[in-house]
């Protein structure tokens, strides 16, 4: 039993393809919503179904986090409800496994194909999409991996010596769209020139943000804000208003947008 954790972004979306392309096979596809994520994600899982389809794939699973009530909880809205930021703003990733790979194990406990596995005394295989440029992780990971009783994690894209370019490029040579960086429209680990195009191009997302930001100042302490070090609403603040703060606007993201680092 093979399935694909997918994140709806270029390393996930390659690996896929790879998997199509050397006969690996997949029974499912798990994509973990959180209900926050960016635009292009969502416009571009229907583009990706279809190329799926197209393939004799299976479809992609939508999995979301429901509460102990049976109601879906948003990321967003448990840190409106809690007053806090993500926990990524503050050096840890609960968010993640609580909203990404909580609903995916819920999901395969339940599973028809993970049970049998299960029965049968195997391991249930999980791609992850860990590019060859992130070795690091996958190293990072094998102690947690050889302890996992229920999945035996494997990393296709680094055995294959796919890179950036690597899945980029097969993604191209597919004829489908680049499908972005997988994130919440809010995470503490966009670079400022992504927050800064979210705001030119989705101001109504910004202002969210910046509004759980705001909702959770009261109880911030060690941080100050999405940035960790700063604001997010300090930031585009001095963006808009071409402010030169040095601790702000590093010479490689300057708010005038004369360099672009990526």
């Amino acid at each position: 039993m093979n399935f694909a954790a997918y994140g709806g972004g270029t390393n996930s979306t390659a690996m896929l393809i790879g998997c199509y392309q050397r006969s690996i096979p997949v029974d499912r596809i798990l994509f973990a919503d959180t209900g926050c994520e960016q635009p292009y994600t969502y416009e571009f899982l229907p583009v990706m179904d279809e190329w799926l389809c197209k393939h004799g794939m299976p479809q992609i699973t939508v999995v979301t986090y429901v509460d102990r009530d049976g109601n879906r909880l948003t990321l967003e809205q448990e840190c409106l409800r809690s007053q806090t930021l993500p926990s990524l703003a503050y050096g840890f990733k609960k968010c993640s496994l609580k909203h990404k790979l909580g609903p995916q194990e819920k999901f395969c406990n339940n599973d028809p194909l993970c049970r049998e596995a299960w029965a049968r005394g195997e391991r249930v295989v999980k791609f992850i999409g860990f590019d060859a440029d992130e070795e690091q992780r996958r190293d990072h990971a094998i102690v947690y991996d050889m302890q996992n009783k229920k999945y035996r994690n494997e990393y296709p894209l680094i055995d294959w010596g796919w890179g950036r370019e690597e899945c980029i490029a097969a993604i191209e040579q597919e004829g489908l769209p680049l499908p972005g960086k997988s994130s919440c429209f809010f995470c503490p680990s966009m670079r400022k020139h992504e927050i800064r195009t979210l705001y030119h191009k989705h101001r109504d997302l910004d202002d969210r943000a910046i509004a759980l930001e705001n909702n959770a100042k009261p109880n911030l302490l060690t941080v100050k804000g999405l940035g960790r070090s700063w604001s997010w609403q300090e930031f585009v603040e001095a963006d808009k208003n071409q402010v030169a703060m040095c601790s702000m606007f590093p010479e490689h993201d300057m708010p005038c947008g004369c360099y672009d680092g990526e």
